[in-house]
């Protein structure tokens, strides 16, 4: 059931917003040329990974697609990217993940190698379900680039605290989720966006 209503969310979704994921794709080529989308290795449900797309929002960086980590660091954001980032409006290329089927309209944040490698025991069992757009965590720390902006040592900081807490709530998904709780938490994200 979840999957049936992954695939109309996305199809929907995409074929609704296909004018604006055209605009946003042009502006930021305008802004700051090709590729306008952002594609990077994550690793999805059963540690198959995945390329996951968004559209740019920094200078393209060599290596970026493999999971380098630039936490923190606003110095390569294009103007536009700070606009998409913080509307979260980048993430919307993810439909089209969730068509593939790497991904789901709600689940926990798909993350790079590097990241599951710290914690593999933890997300041995978050992986037992397909990633999602969004999360409890993705509304908890929908600032976590001003967070990790803050303090000394972004990846550090984003090692022992921000990733821990986030595999709190990823853990608690897994456990308890319910189609219910997904579209309650659709609604708290689109909340958020419109806040922004």
């Amino acid at each position: 059931m979840k999957r049936l209503i992954d695939i109309f969310g996305g199809f929907i979704g995409l074929a609704f917003l296909s004018p604006l994921l055209a605009f946003l794709w042009l502006a930021v080529i305008v802004e700051s040329g090709l590729p306008g989308l952002f594609r990077q290795r994550r690793m999805g449900r059963g540690r198959r990974d995945f390329v996951l797309f968004k559209f740019r929002t920094m200078k393209v960086m060599h290596g970026a697609e493999q999971g380098s980590f630039d936490a923190g660091s606003s110095a390569r954001v294009t103007r536009f990217g700070a606009f998409l980032r913080r509307t979260k409006l980048d993430e919307l290329p993810q439909l089209y993940n969730v068509l593939r089927g790497d991904m789901s309209l709600v689940g926990p944040r798909p993350e790079v190698k590097k990241w599951i490698d710290a914690y593999p025991d933890r997300w041995a069992n978050i992986l037992t379900v397909r990633p999602g757009i969004t999360d409890p965590a993705s509304i908890r720390f929908y600032n976590e680039e001003a967070q990790l902006a803050a303090t000394n040592d972004p990846e550090e900081h984003y090692r022992s605290v921000i990733l821990p807490a986030k595999l709190d709530l990823y853990e608690e998904y897994v456990k308890n989720h319910s189609f219910y709780g997904d579209i309650v938490i659709i609604l708290h994200t689109l909340m958020r966006m419109v806040k922004r």
